[in-house]
């Protein structure tokens, strides 16, 4: 991929997602995903398993505590957060916005992103989906139409 994009799944506790998001993301030939804030299983078990995928596949996984040390540390040119309730604007993924560098945050919870998390990006949501669909659906809607249009 040209552009540098990089999946991140947010406050997540489900080890099924954070493994369902990192086969996802490597599937759809992403190079590394960003994990913050995992808790109790996920980050017990989930995270073992997703290394363990990203070195059979050769791709890279960072684990930070929360979303503020990602963009401090990737330093990206646009951070987009995937929230419904939220939402300023949509993707359409016919003809998906793509930066540079860019930072796609999926939450790994039922709840929108918070009031302080909503300050780190702009929040955006699928056009012409009704409903909160769930991260790991919403993000195989996104993360193929970024990898086809910008292969």
């Amino acid at each position: 991929m040209d552009a540098k994009i990089i999946p991140v799944i947010h406050n997540v506790s489900s080890v099924q997602k954070l493994i369902d998001m990192a086969k996802l993301s490597f599937g759809f030939g992403y190079k590394m995903i960003i994990i913050s804030k995992a808790y109790g299983s996920a980050a017990q078990n989930g995270i073992p398993e997703v290394f363990k995928i990203a070195l059979k596949e050769g791709k890279g996984v960072v684990v930070l505590p929360e979303l503020k040390d990602a963009i401090e540390l990737y330093n990206p040119k646009k951070v987009v957060l995937i929230d419904k309730d939220n939402a300023k604007g949509e993707i359409d993924i016919e003809n998906p916005l793509i930066d540079k560098d860019m930072l796609i945050v999926f939450n790994g919870s039922d709840s929108p992103f918070s009031p302080n998390e909503l300050t780190f990006g702009e929040a955006y949501y699928i056009k012409g989906i009704k409903g909160r669909i769930g991260s790991v659906a919403e993000a195989a809607l996104i993360l193929y139409s970024y990898s086809i249009k910008n292969p």
